[in-house]
């Protein structure tokens, strides 16, 4: 059996393959105004971050102040390409399935982009009524008050849960909270998770080895 009573798992990059397609949007609303910057260097630097944070730091490299509706623009022409394109990250719905322990989602993201995915890659029935998004409290990681509120609001202490991270703002978020963290590296670009995680793993299907259920 897994020493841990529950499972918080963020959403992007974790549950649904978003990163790309997000941040790539992200790409094409700097480079309108002025940034000249790849999709790499989005990666590399918006990945894990507050949309605010992301977005004083396209100010910074433009050298002036953005609109004050570029995340209006950015989440509609954001959230249609989610419709169109997302995927689910490969093994994640075995994973869910074989679970035999209380899970729930906790995300930077508005609540209503996390809906929005989740249900465009067939998970939304896993998380009914165990959705907590960073925007309902007004706190984002690494800020651990989301990952907190979720193991509160599930019954559990933060040393009862493991947290599945992508990112290493997620991943200090965890641990500044007093959780474990295991951290998936499909997408670690910068090679940053190993040095903080609890535990690193490379393919979701491997996951529940890594928690020693018995099914």
């Amino acid at each position: 059996m897994s020493k841990y009573k529950c499972i918080i798992f963020d959403c992007d990059g974790v549950l649904v393959d978003s990163e790309p397609i997000g941040n790539q949007v992200l790409v094409d609303i700097a480079n309108e105004l002025g940034a000249n910057i790849t999709l790499d260097y989005a990666l590399r630097n918006f990945k894990g971050n507050s949309f605010d944070n992301c977005a004083n730091q396209i100010s910074k490299l433009v050298g002036k102040a953005v609109p004050d509706d570029i995340e209006a623009i950015y989440r509609k022409r954001s959230y249609q390409k989610f419709k169109e394109e997302i995927q689910p990250i490969q093994g994640i719905k075995g994973v869910l399935d074989g679970l035999d322990i209380p899970f729930c989602v906790a995300s930077s993201g508005p609540e209503s982009k996390i809906k929005l995915n989740l249900e465009a890659t067939g998970l939304i029935q896993y998380f009914t009524d165990k959705i907590f998004s960073c925007y309902t409290i007004g706190r984002w990681k690494p800020d651990p008050s989301v990952f907190i509120w979720a193991a509160k609001t599930m019954g559990y202490q933060p040393k009862e849960c493991l947290v599945i991270e992508d990112s290493i703002i997620g991943v200090e978020a965890a641990l500044n909270g007093g959780f474990d963290v295991f951290g998936f590296t499909a997408h670690d670009y910068q090679d940053e998770l190993p040095k903080k995680a609890t535990k690193t793993f490379s393919e979701m299907l491997i996951l529940p080895e890594l928690l020693q259920f018995k099914h």
